[in-house]
């Protein structure tokens, strides 16, 4: 089957599948024409790599799982190999929500500080007196007491 077929069936761009013929991971014979030209297996492959980089892996751990991607890796039981791999990536994306955690709490707390320098205490703002207001004036039905 050409490039253009295995995506359709896959889900995978052309892109995407000439990226893992290049990584090495699938595998085209070239017809006279020039075109890739795909077998069957390769849905089941690419399927499965897929799958492997859906749930946070990289190409270079799919690699690990090289010797497994011909069959039914969602449902096979891990290797030794593929669970210290998976375990690695779980620490490296821990690590890094970790950072952006930290980051996103260092740009949350400098945005309080500048809204907070910004705004006016209310209390404040009760006790001091309006400049634009005049001196007031007393009304003519006022009573004044004079000695």
């Amino acid at each position: 089957m050409r490039i253009g077929e295995l995506a359709a069936r896959t889900g995978a761009t052309a892109r995407a599948l000439r990226h893992y013929e290049q990584a090495g991971l699938i595998a085209s014979e070239r017809r006279s024409n020039g075109y890739r030209d795909y077998d069957e297996g390769a849905v089941v492959r690419v399927q499965n790599i897929r799958h492997l980089l859906e749930v946070g892996l990289t190409l270079d751990d799919v690699r690990v799982f090289a010797q497994c991607l011909d069959g039914d890796v969602a449902s096979a039981p891990p290797a030794p190999k593929g669970l210290e791999v998976a375990r690695e990536r779980l620490a490296v994306l821990d690590r890094r929500i970790a950072a952006q955690t930290a980051l996103r709490n260092r740009l949350a707390a400098a945005l309080d500080e500048t809204e907070a320098a910004r705004t006016p205490d209310p209390t404040e703002a009760a006790h001091t007196p309006d400049p634009t207001e005049t001196a007031r004036t007393p009304d003519p039905g006022e009573a004044t007491l004079k000695s």
